[in-house]
């Protein structure tokens, strides 16, 4: 192992650096949470949404009328894809 010195104002300058860094790194994975998860929708979300059951909703994605994603086998909806779906079964009276 080498030993490597430095003056204590260089230690305090390289500190400081690294602590800008964390905080960055920090802002960074609070706007990358903001933008992911928190914008899908989960079953109990869209079955409100589209007024049906959960049943109903499990009936959809077995016949891919609608697309998820499972993180840990809990199902995720893009709230595109059901704005997509209210479009398509939107009949107006005649």
């Amino acid at each position: 192992m080498e030993i490597i010195s430095m003056d204590l104002r260089t230690f305090d300058t390289l500190m400081e650096r690294v602590r800008r860094i964390e905080e960055r790194a920090g802002l960074l994975l609070e706007k990358q949470a903001d933008v992911g998860i928190k914008k899908w929708l989960d079953s109990q979300d869209v079955c409100e949404l589209l007024g049906i059951s959960k049943r109903t909703l499990q009936s959809y994605r077995e016949k891919g009328l609608i697309a998820c994603s499972y993180i840990r086998h809990k199902a995720f909806y893009r709230p595109e894809d059901v704005e997509r779906m209210l479009e398509s079964s939107y009949h107006p009276k005649k």
